[in-house]
Parts: C-alpha cells; structure tokens; sequence
C-alpha cells in the first residue's frame, strides 16, 4: 500500500512524542485516540494535557517542547542512514502489530518498507546453537520464505542469524526487528548481514537512532517479532530463554506457536520440547507450518510465492541431493554424501579412515566438489556436514 510521505514537520512531531521522557507507549496511545495527531497533542496546554490523564511532570515536558531539539537531531541521523519513520497511523504499519497490547507508536525503518505488510513468520532460538539447530533454521526458513512467507527474527548470533541468511539466500524476504537503532550494529559479526537486509529486506526498530543494544531491550523487542508475525517459531532454546519469552508473547498475542523437536539429552532443546508438550505444533518441515494457517492466508502466500517464482510454487519439499545432477556425482561422492550427517559434524581424518580404500586426494576433491555442489559444508577444524 502506498502511503503519502509524513511531511517534515509531522514528522518531527512524532519523533517529538516518542521521546518525550516518561510517557509510556499505552499513555502515548490514549493520548493520541482523544488529541489525533501529535501536533494537536504539543499545542494543547498543560492544563488540558493534566486534564486528559497524564502526571504533571509529562504535561510540563509536552507543553514545554523540550524534546524537539532531540527529534531535530534524530531526523538528521535518519538522513544519514536512508531511515524512514512508519507511526501507528500509517497504513504501512503492520496491522497485526496495532493489535497487541502495546504497539509502538512509531517504527524507524530501513530498507524495503512494503515488507511491513507481508504475512510475517517469527523464527527465533538460541545464541549458541548445535549443528542441529543451525542445519533445521536454514532449511526450514529458506523453505518458508519461497512458500511467500516472510522471515521475522532479531538479528542475533545463532539461529536468528542463520533463519536471515537462509532466506535471503532463498530469494525470499526477511525482516530484522532490531534492540537498539536502526543506525547501530549488533552484534558486531553481522556487519554484512545488516547491509543485506538493508538493502533486500527490512530493518525495523521502536528504538531511536543511535539508541544502543541494551540488554533489557531485547525482550522488549521480542513482542514485536511475535506481534507482527502470523505466528513463530522456536528452534532451540533453554527452557527459560529469550525464545520461551518470545513464545510466551506469542501465545498472549494469540499467534501460532510451533517448535522444532530436539534430542532430549540436549539442553538446547528443553525449551521447543516443552512447547510441543504444552501444546506447540511440531514441525518436520515446511507444511507443518502452512497447515496450520487460515485458508485466505495460504491464498496470498500462493499468490505471492507465484509472483515471486514466474508461477512456480514450492509445492513438495526440496531435496538437493536429489536435485542434483546425477553426472556430476562420482561414486565416492555419493558414497561421502551418503556417510555425512546433517547435525553431527565428522572430522576428515574420520572420513579417511572410513574410505581407506581411497586415496586422500580423491577424498579430499570428492568433498570439495560436494561443497561446490552445496550438499556439504566444511566446519572450523576441517568438520564436514551435509546442508539439509
């Protein structure tokens, strides 16, 4: 949906509201459903702005403008960086986020804002990830985001990182709801990846420019992964982390949990494990997901995966091993292909002990072509593992 550009000084108005010290966002938003816009909420009096509900204090910072010089400064620093503010009345503003209890007043955005209104996924998990979670994200996200969804996490180390990436790669969407600005990196590794999803994608955040990654900022943000997203989805996690309180606000929300089963000797599966428990969908693959969905949302995303794909829907789950050219697989190479796992790295010397009837040389091209052919993945230490 095309919306009319916020003029400077609307714009500055609800930079002005968003910074003013104290105000809640529940607060902000009874006080823009009886004033209607920002402006009219500055030329109010203090008497009025007392009148309406707010303490003294907060009606003195609003009638006093003090917080315009700060909003000047936050639409320099948006110019810098391409950034675009989206507030709670714009029709860019994800319906599915007004809904919730607390919806920002405004989102600061950078890259392709139409992705606000796409039908969203969260996938969230662990910082610390086993090769088991990090082989079920890129396959599960890069398959969503070809069958028209659109990639929700936040950005950080681990899964969030692996689900972005994967869908990207996939040739679908992906949006990063950030715990800090849109102008700062965190964390530090993803320099490459924030450019990318600035450039194909969306980064979003309720943070203002400059606003650093704080640590209590996070499960803030989280509500917003879950609240405009159709539902989420939980790959690895402890049973009391970040993704727990993620699903959690999902289920406040009213949204779609589903989880990834892991093994029960693993601690990074206790979370998704109790999920399922209580009641999450399980999910093995992409269409545990989509069955799950209302039958006019799998309509757009069939339309929209159609449009994406010159009218090829993703309607069976892709196998790369058997994707591939069967000539350009030697004997040894399916036999490698074969040995490999997907979540237990092996270790070369493992592998030359396993084909000892093979030279190392033809093990070692065997597994290079593999690489080339994206069936395998060389690890750190010279650990292979088969991309699921």
């Amino acid at each position: 949906m095309v919306a009319p550009a916020l003029s400077k000084e609307e714009e500055l108005h609800w930079l002005a509201l968003r910074l003013v010290p104290g105000l809640g966002l529940r607060k902000a938003a009874q006080m823009l459903q009886q004033f209607r816009t920002p402006q009219a909420i500055f030329r109010a009096s203090r008497t009025e702005l007392e009148a309406a509900g707010l303490p003294g204090s907060i009606a003195q910072s609003i009638a006093s403008g003090c917080t315009f010089e700060d909003a000047v400064d936050q639409q320099e620093k948006m110019l810098a960086c391409g950034a675009a503010l989206v507030p709670l009345n714009d029709p860019r503003f994800p319906s599915l986020l007004k809904e919730i209890f607390d919806p920002p007043i405004a989102l600061f955005t950078r890259g392709r804002v139409e992705l606000l209104g796409s039908i969203g996924l969260g996938v969230v998990g662990t910082r610390r990830p086993t090769q088991y979670g990090i082989a079920a994200a890129e396959r599960l996200s890069a398959d969503l985001a070809q069958a028209g969804l659109t990639i929700v996490s936040g950005m950080a180390r681990g899964i969030d990182t692996a689900a972005h990436r994967s869908a990207l790669a996939a040739g679908g969407d992906s949006v990063a709801v950030f715990g800090c600005g849109v102008d700062e990196l965190y964390p530090a590794e993803n320099r490459k990846l924030r450019d990318d999803l600035a450039t194909k994608g969306l980064l979003i955040s309720e943070f203002p420019m400059g606003a650093p990654a704080y640590p209590q900022n996070f499960p803030i943000r989280n509500r917003i992964i879950s609240g405009m997203s159709v539902g989420v989805l939980i790959i690895e996690g402890a049973q009391y982390s970040g993704s727990a309180i993620t699903a959690r606000m999902a289920l406040d929300q009213q949204r779609e949990v589903f989880a990834v089963p892991g093994s029960i000797m693993s601690k990074m599966s206790w979370g998704p494990n109790l999920l399922i428990k209580q009641g999450a969908k399980l999910v093995q693959d992409w269409n545990d997901v989509l069955v799950e969905l209302p039958a006019e949302t799998r309509r757009q995303l069939v339309a929209r995966a159609q449009a994406r794909q010159g009218g090829q829907m993703l309607l069976e789950n892709k196998d790369k091993e058997d994707a591939a050219d069967a000539s350009e697989i030697n004997p040894l190479s399916r036999s490698l292909l074969a040995a490999i796992q997907p979540d237990v790295p092996q270790h070369l010397d493992q592998l030359l002990e396993t084909f000892e009837a093979s030279s190392s040389s033809e093990i070692i091209a065997a597994l290079f072509d593999l690489e080339m052919l994206g069936l395998v993945r060389q690890l750190p230490g010279k650990n292979f593992v088969k991309v699921w």
